[in-house]
């Protein structure tokens, strides 16, 4: 064998070893991924009472635009009530109000 065609050969089966370990890594790593089966999908039930973003009991803070020159305690309530239009009921402040009036949860 000549040291061209060796060099060739050498290259080549670089290559395919480059080829066989990156697919090897690649499998290994779809396969650490756990999805739910078809079972366990139809299963799996959303209720809208766990889904809602406040609940009674929970302090908000409405955002500073809607109550300028107000501290956040100034700014903080407690909800009441949640209605099932996703409103929510405040103590000591009248009306209803929706979750874009609020500083986002953290």
């Amino acid at each position: 064998m000549t040291s061209r065609g060796r060099k060739r050969w050498l290259g080549g089966f670089a290559l395919a070893l480059g080829t066989l370990g990156a697919t090897v890594l690649l499998g290994r790593r779809r396969g650490r991924r756990k999805r739910m089966t078809k079972a366990q999908l139809d299963n799996y039930q959303r209720t809208p009472e766990r889904d809602r973003w406040a609940r009674p009991g929970m302090s908000v803070t409405f955002r500073a635009e809607i109550m300028p020159s107000r501290d956040r305690a100034e700014r903080t309530f407690r909800v009441t009530k949640l209605l099932p239009s996703g409103r929510v009921l405040l103590e000591g402040v009248a009306g209803e109000h929706t979750e874009n009036e609020f500083e986002p949860l953290r």
